[in-house]
């Protein structure tokens, strides 16, 4: 078994004065890994990440990288690569300058100084610009020229805090390829904070959620968002109607929005329950549609009046709150027009295990 890049065993930390902290963290990134860390602000993710760069000391646990055990060394010896939200470019320096800044204070050669800072720049597609100044590129270049600086020294880590954050959606966009692109051409273990959830779920290997200062899931992307460990990550990542609910038979449960078909669940006659749905599993049934609709819908199995509440439309897309018997969904569906019935599959319908 190969050994982690990056591993935090029972890893604990709280700030002197108040709860805020982390508590019996355990992580392993390979060689190669991109994790993101989730959560609410506040929940613990930053203070993590300021754990394995060496910022803080942890109060409890071990902090290892490339297998040496790092807990008490010092945040220069641990060389790991740290990318912040502010891009912190030295503003009288050129762009090759700022790249090169890690070797020179490692007393690397001045031609093998330019030579390795040029190479960081085509990587991260600015070859040519290493002469300007960071005040002459845009949010996005110098947020390359920021993650060239991190890479140069060949680290054993990656780290990046909420990278992307300053920049526009569509630049922000492109730059979530670009970091995994050079992430993977490095096979660099790399952790992301982020609070955006179309970044975590489009960039990581694994997602890493934290709640209050403890790890509450870790899994890949399709993983924890199919099969959340409880109601707390179904609702903060993603869109998820929640609905409690009562077993009325062996393939069924009562609900606010009514008698709602399941899969077979094993569970006993009148246990209180917690389902979720999400929105982009149910589909409207338009007027007239009712009939001609396919699979259990036509005979009327878990087809629900509904009255829209509230439409937003996106382009693409559109966002709907129905109101549903004594109960509200939530829809997303690309189809325009009235919606009078929704059908929920049974297979989009999910128990699970831990109440909010």
């Amino acid at each position: 078994m190969s050994t982690a890049a990056v591993s935090l065993r029972d890893v604990s930390f709280s700030y002197p004065g108040a709860k805020a902290g982390v508590s019996g963290i355990s992580l392993d990134i390979a060689p190669g890994e991109l994790v993101v860390c989730i959560g609410p602000s506040g929940c613990g993710k930053t203070t993590v990440l300021r754990l394995i760069a060496g910022f803080l000391a942890p109060q409890a646990g071990s902090v290892r990288l490339d297998g040496v055990d790092v807990t008490a060394a010092g945040v220069r010896s641990r060389q790991c690569g740290i990318v912040f939200q502010s891009y912190a470019l030295f503003p009288h320096m050129r762009v090759r300058d700022n790249v090169a800044y890690a070797l020179r204070v490692r007393r690397v050669a001045p031609a093998e100084r330019r030579r390795r800072a040029d190479e960081m720049l085509e990587l991260v597609g600015l070859a040519g610009l290493g002469d300007r100044l960071p005040a002459a590129l845009s949010g996005g270049q110098q947020q390359r020229v920021a993650l060239a600086r991190a890479l140069v020294f060949e680290p054993r880590a990656l780290l990046l805090d909420e990278p992307l954050s300053a920049l526009d959606a569509a630049t922000r966009t492109t730059m979530r390829g670009e970091i995994r692109r050079i992430q993977k051409a490095r096979h660099i273990a790399a952790l992301l904070i982020t609070h955006d959830q179309d970044e975590a779920l489009s960039l990581a290997d694994r997602i890493v959620v934290l709640r209050e200062g403890r790890l509450v899931q870790d899994a890949p992307p399709q993983a924890i968002y199919d099969r959340p460990a409880d109601a707390f990550v179904a609702g903060f990542l993603g869109r998820a109607n929640l609905l409690d609910g009562e077993v009325v038979a062996p393939d069924a449960v009562r609900t606010a929005i009514g008698r709602l078909g399941t899969a077979p669940h094993g569970r006993p006659q009148g246990a209180r329950v917690q389902l979720l749905v999400r929105p982009e599993r149910i589909e409207p049934v338009f007027p007239g549609a009712l009939a001609g609709t396919d699979g259990d819908a036509a005979a009327g199995d878990n087809v629900f009046a509904a009255r829209i509440v509230h439409d937003e439309f996106f382009g693409a897309s559109r966002q709907l709150a129905l109101a549903v018997g004594a109960g509200r969904l939530e829809i997303e569906t690309t189809r325009r027009g009235a919606v009078e019935h929704v059908h929920v599959p049974r297979a989009a319908v999910q128990f699970l295990s831990t109440p909010p």
